[in-house]
């Protein structure tokens, strides 16, 4: 049975310092996936994989790599499907969990935004600012899906 890895979508993600935080209490690995540009961490349970330029390089080594063990961090929806079809369990930034119960409305709202931005130009943005309490949620939720996992 191998140990479960923290693996982050890590090009835009804005919790990267508390997942390293969680990984070296628990001790376990983590993988920071991007294209470049992200400084490589000096903790030894940290690795870095960089990827080719490209639409979705990352998302994709992450979806090959991610088990039924694995977390995964990302706010991208798509990628966190594919994760949760996998059995990987899946964190976004504000520490909502996405699981295979609100996986598929998850992705159907983002769809619908979607087309909403699509058909309007003038409706961009939305959501609301990144917060301290995001980060102390996404720290909670963490902490408890790699608990978790290492009872799989």
């Amino acid at each position: 049975m191998t140990d479960p890895v923290i693996y982050i979508d890590a090009d835009a993600c804005p919790v990267k310092a508390e997942a390293e935080t969680v990984a070296t209490r628990h001790r376990i690995r983590m993988v920071l996936v991007s294209n470049g540009g992200i400084r490589p961490s000096a903790n030894p349970l940290v690795d870095s994989v960089f990827v080719a330029d490209g639409p979705d390089e990352a998302d994709k080594w992450i979806a090959a790599q991610a088990g039924p063990r694995d977390i995964v961090v990302t706010g991208d929806i798509p990628l966190a499907a594919k994760c949760v079809d996998s059995g990987a369990q899946v964190v976004k930034h504000n520490g909502e969990a996405l699981t295979p119960a609100n996986i598929g409305n998850v992705l159907a709202t983002r769809d619908l935004m979607q087309d909403l931005r699509s058909a309007d130009p003038f409706r961009q943005g939305g959501g609301r600012p990144f917060s301290k309490a995001d980060r102390s949620r996404f720290l909670e939720t963490l902490d408890r899906a790699v608990r978790a996992a290492k009872l799989r």
